[in-house]
C-alpha cells in the first residue's frame, strides 16, 4: 500500500508499509486513535464536551506483556504496568460555525493514581474503515493504544473530522484550525471521562504523531500555546514527518516529474474546496482530464489512498494543468490558491514550549527539507534550540522513519512524565 496509513493482510503475519515489515511501521497505525469523555451524574462534575462514551475493551497488563515481544520495538515489557479500558468517545465540537459530533478513542489506565495525558495523531487515510473508532476490538493497534496507557498515560488518538461520527462531513485535510479544533475536543473529552471514571488526571499533556499526524501535533501545540487550555499544562510535543509549511509542499509538488502519491494532492484540493466552500472553483482549474471529472468519486470513503493512487497518474505534467502549473504564483486568479496554502502553513508563530521535531532524511513522499527550513525559521524567529530540537532520522523514508521516530518519542515521554 502506498500510503502512510498501513494495513495488515488477514493471515497478521505480515505487516508492510511502503515496503517497511509491518511489525516495525505499525507503530505509525499506534500513532492512529483515541479520544474520550466523562460523567453525567447528578452528583458528579458535569459533561460539557462529551457526549457518550462506549466501553470497548480491558486488557490487562499482563496480556500486554505477552504481546509486545512479538512487536519489533525496543521497549522494556517491565515498563506496562496497568490495566487499561478501552472506550469509544463521542463529544461536541464546532467546524464552521456549526456544532457537530466527533468521535475517537480513549484508554484509561485502571488505578486510582494520577497520570498524565498523551494525544497521538494518526498519519493520513481515506477509508472511513482505517478510522481509530473502526478498528475491530482484536486489531494490533488497540493493542498498540493499550500498551501506551499501560505505562501510565490516559492515551488520545482522534479520528479527526470527517471520520467516525463526524463522517457526513469531507475531511479537512491539512486545515490548520479544524485539525486543532478535533484534537482539542477529544483531550477535553478525554479528561472528562477519567474524571467520571475516577482516573486522576494531573493536567500534564503531551502530543504526538507522525506525517499528517505530525502536522496535526504542530497545529495543536501551536493552538494551545496560543490560547492556554484551563486544567492542561502542555508540556512538550513531538511532531514527526509532517508537511508543516503546506505552500512549500505545493511548491516541490510542482518541481517534480513524477510523484509517487498523488492522492495527497487530489486529497488537498478536494479539502479545500469542500472547507473554503469554491463553489466557483472547478477541479478542471486544478487538474486535467480524465482526473479532474474523476477526483471526487473516489474521495468516496471506501478507497484507501492506495486504491485511489491506481486511478491517477504519478506524471505532474500529465495530472496539473499547465496553467496552473506556470501561474500559480503570479496569476492573480489563483490569489485564493496562494491564500489557502499560507493560511494553513505553520509558519506565524514561534514555539516556547518544548517541541521535538524528527525526519528522515530519504523522505521525498513529505520531503526532509520541509521539516528542516520550518525548524531553521522557527530559530530566525527567535525559537531557543533548548526549546525546539531536531532529530534527523538517517537514511530513513517515510515509511522506515516511523519505527525510529516512535522508539525515541516513547523513551523521552518516559523521562519527561
Amino acid at each position: 500500500m502506498k500510503t502512510d496509513n498501513c494495513t495488515m493482510p488477514v493471515d497478521g503475519r505480515l505487516f508492510l508499509c511502503r515496503g517497511v515489515p509491518v511489525l516495525r511501521v505499525l507503530l505509525l497505525a499506534f500513532v492512529l486513535s483515541v479520544v474520550a469523555s466523562c460523567s453525567d451524574d447528578e452528583d458528579g462534575p458535569k459533561r460539557v464536551v462529551l457526549v457518550d462514551a462506549t466501553h470497548v475493551l480491558t486488557r490487562t497488563a499482563q496480556d500486554l506483556k505477552t504481546y509486545i515481544p512479538f512487536f519489533d520495538i525496543d521497549v522494556d515489557p517491565e515498563v506496562l504496568e496497568h490495566d487499561v479500558d478501552i472506550y469509544k468517545v463521542t463529544y461536541k465540537a464546532t467546524y464552521k460555525g456549526a456544532e457537530i459530533t466527533a468521535s475517537g478513542l480513549v484508554v484509561l489506565p485502571k488505578s486510582s493514581h494520577e497520570f498524565g495525558m498523551v494525544s497521538f495523531q494518526h498519519g493520513t487515510i481515506s477509508a472511513y474503515s482505517d478510522a481509530p473508532t473502526a478498528q475491530p476490538i482484536n486489531s494490533t493497534q488497540l493493542i498498540l493504544y493499550a500498551a501506551l496507557a499501560s505505562t501510565g498515560f490516559i492515551t488520545v488518538v482522534p479520528d479527526y473530522f470527517g471520520f467516525g461520527e463526524s463522517s457526513q462531513i469531507f475531511h479537512p485535510y491539512y486545515v490548520e484550525e479544524a485539525t486543532a479544533d478535533a484534537v482539542i475536543g477529544n483531550i477535553k473529552a478525554a479528561r472528562e471521562l477519567a474524571r467520571e471514571k475516577g482516573v486522576g488526571f494531573n493536567d500534564k499533556l503531551f502530543l504526538a504523531g507522525y506525517s499528517q499526524g505530525g502536522y496535526a501535533t504542530m497545529a495543536t501545540h501551536k493552538a494551545i500555546q496560543t490560547t492556554p487550555i484551563d486544567g492542561f499544562d502542555l508540556i512538550a510535543s513531538f511532531p514527526a514527518a509532517g508537511g508543516y509549511d503546506v505552500k512549500a509542499m505545493q511548491e516541490y509538488f510542482f518541481s517534480l516529474d513524477t510523484y509517487h502519491e498523488p492522492f495527497y494532492i487530489g486529497y488537498v484540493a478536494m479539502s479545500y474546496k469542500n472547507h473554503y466552500d469554491w463553489q466557483t472553483a472547478s477541479l478542471a482549474e486544478f487538474f486535467k482530464e480524465p482526473y479532474a471529472s474523476s477526483i471526487p468519486s473516489l474521495f468516496n470513503g471506501i478507497n484507501t489512498g492506495s486504491a485511489i493512487n491506481n486511478q491517477l497518474t504519478d506524471s505532474i505534467d500529465l495530472l496539473i494543468t499547465a496553467d496552473l502549473l506556470a501561474n500559480i504564483d503570479t496569476d492573480p486568479g489563483y490569489a485564493y490558491l496562494r491564500d489557502a496554502f499560507s493560511e494553513n502553513s505553520l509558519l506565524d508563530w514561534t514555539p516556547t514550549i518544548p517541541m521535538f521535531m524528527y525526519h528522515g532524511d530519504a523522505d521525498i513522499t513529505v520531503p526532509y527539507q520541509n521539516s528542516v527550513e520550518v525548524y531553521n525559521h522557527f530559530i530566525s524567529e527567535g525559537a531557543s534550540t533548548s526549546v525546539v530540537t531536531f532529530t534527523t532520522l538517517p537514511g530513513a523514508d517515510h515509511g522506515s522513519g516511523a519505527l525510529p521516530y516512535i522508539e525515541d518519542f516513547f523513551n523521552k515521554l518516559l523521562l519527561l512524565r
